[in-house]
């Protein structure tokens, strides 16, 4: 019955509207996704921003300040199957992606935990997944790499010093 469920996830998001924005995210399989779809929706006036879905999902960090004293920590208050649908998701673009491979190694060097990593990873992926769905486009890793390239990015030498690896073994 798994089978027959997995098929029919499959065949909705082959027949969304949207579903070929997400299916080009790199990692997002048809059920990832299929989660990301019901997390954004077809309403495009529902999230004005990125930053709308970022807070809403728990991806954007809160900071609490008292005086001079400032602690800022993961969201608590969020609907948790969304959150844990972009960490697990960013955690398949690691392998797929290049930019986010080097995105988050660089927050490693820094010292920075796994999840602390991935959280920060996610934050800069929504940014990028809202844009694609409100101008309905699918995602292209090399046109985000060119204005990554565009805006001197620190980024990129680290990006273009994986491809030389890749393509040398």
């Amino acid at each position: 019955s798994i089978d027959a469920y997995d098929h029919q996830i499959e065949t909705l998001l082959a027949s969304h509207q949207d579903g070929f924005i997400f299916k080009s995210l790199p990692g997002a399989g048809a059920n990832l996704a299929s989660r990301m779809i019901a997390l954004f929706g077809t309403d495009r006036t529902r999230f004005q921003k990125a930053a709308a879905v970022q807070q809403y999902s728990g991806i954007a960090p809160v900071t609490k300040q008292s005086g001079k004293t400032a602690v800022v920590h993961r969201r608590y208050a969020c609907p948790k199957f969304h959150r844990q649908t972009f960490l697990e998701w960013v955690g398949q673009t690691l392998t797929r992606s290049d930019w986010s491979r080097a995105f988050y190694d660089q927050q490693r060097d820094k010292g920075i935990s796994h999840y602390t990593a991935l959280r920060a990873l996610a934050y800069k992926w929504i940014r990028i997944i809202w844009r694609c769905w409100q101008e309905r486009k699918p995602y292209c890793e090399e046109t985000y790499i060119d204005a990554l390239k565009k805006h001197q990015s620190p980024l990129v030498p680290a990006i273009l010093k994986r491809r030389q690896m890749a393509n040398n073994p």
